[in-house]
């Protein structure tokens, strides 16, 4: 009798191995390229067109983030300043307005200047949220989430880097764990901020902030965490139950 399978199929156990190999080597290496920092571009320091120094204008002059970054509060993406409020600064007369650095900004700005061009200052954005993901700049805010948790001390950097990955994971390991990055909204531009470092005054008036945004007396706020050991873990408690915080955590929370 014949045989009733052709040849060929002798190699199909192989070929099957080969294929599954291949397909689990392909996916190892698409799950290994997304932990890069090329794909979160962790890293990423790009040379604007002036050389903004973030550490001298936050960390020495005291600047707040939301002078430039104007609508964080109140919309869904951190805005980049346009010219003008560059200008408010070093407009003519005003602070290093001749700097060889700012001649973009003259360009842009001074209908005076033999270079004046009219057109706006072409800042490189260097954090950015994928068409495919949905995040709110306002719903963070005012809810606690300080800009460091996102974007690392700004206020030290010369040159900006995008320093935290912002990845899915980092999202949702935020979402899950929300009491170790929770702190009282006047603190949420203050990035050098830390509630290890409050002490019994501060504590105090921490204690009179949850109060006063929840209507109970400060003794019925401070009662049974007398005496314990201070963490942000327990001041994120507080700040969690007092504004409701349940941050999502399936896929509609970004994906809509």
């Amino acid at each position: 009798m014949g045989n009733i399978f052709p040849r060929w199929l002798n190699l199909l156990p192989v070929q099957a191995l080969i294929g599954l190999g291949g397909i689990g080597t392909l996916a190892i290496a698409v799950i290994w390229y997304s932990f890069t920092p090329k794909y979160t571009r962790v890293g990423y320091q790009p040379q604007q067109p002036i050389p903004f120094d973030h550490a001298l204008h936050v960390g020495q002059n005291g600047m707040d983030c939301r002078y430039c970054h104007s609508h964080v509060e109140n919309s869904s993406h951190s805005n980049i300043p346009n010219a003008q409020v560059c200008w408010n600064c070093h407009g003519p007369g005003k602070v290093k307005s001749d700097s060889p650095k700012l001649e973009p900004l003259r360009q842009a700005m001074d209908p005076n200047y033999e270079k004046y061009t009219g057109q706006p200052i072409q800042w490189v954005q260097i954090h950015e949220t994928p068409d495919y993901a949905y995040f709110n700049h306002s719903a963070h805010v005012n809810r606690g989430v300080s800009c460091v948790e996102c974007h690392g001390k700004v206020n030290e950097m010369e040159v900006v880097s995008h320093e935290k990955p912002l990845s899915m994971s980092f999202c949702l390991d935020c979402h899950r764990n929300v009491e170790s990055h929770l702190r009282p909204l006047d603190q949420i531009t203050n990035l050098d901020w830390s509630a290890h470092g409050m002490d019994e005054k501060d504590r105090e008036a921490f204690y009179a902030y949850v109060a006063d945004k929840a209507g109970k007396p400060v003794a019925e706020v401070k009662a049974g965490h007398e005496g314990k050991e201070w963490s942000q873990e327990a001041m994120g408690a507080y700040l969690k139950d007092l504004w409701k915080v349940n941050p999502p955590q399936d896929c509609a929370a970004c994906h809509r």
